[in-house]
């Protein structure tokens, strides 16, 4: 598993940071852990030529989001509204939160 993956999870907003589609936000559709990449609705856009077959009759070119290495993006607080590492920490319950590194604020909680 790669390290660090495990920050970025599937419907969050994400910032791209790197490569050709730098300065873009989208959600997270798919997370490959094994190899550290996402996959982000409306975000890396590449063609494919396609067969025709039962899901595609006509066959032709078809336009489909490519996976980007996790590396390359950062989640988004909704709160300060910025790109933001994502820090875990544990409450007085011991139950483990998401939180923002910027602000603090509880992105998302853990379910036990």
């Amino acid at each position: 598993m790669a390290e660090g993956t495990l920050h970025i999870r599937k419907n969050d907003i994400v910032k791209i940071m790197a490569g050709r589609e730098k300065g873009k936000v989208g959600r997270v559709l798919k997370v490959d852990r094994d190899n550290g990449r996402i996959l982000i609705e409306k975000i890396n856009m590449v063609k494919r030529h396609v067969k025709p077959g039962k899901t595609n009759p006509q066959g032709g070119i078809i336009e489909k989001e490519a996976f980007l290495a996790f590396s390359n993006v950062l989640a988004m607080c909704g709160k300060c509204n910025k790109p933001t590492r994502i820090a875990m920490k544990l409450d007085d319950s011991g139950g483990k939160h998401r939180t923002c590194k910027r602000c603090g604020d509880i992105i998302e909680e853990k379910k036990k």
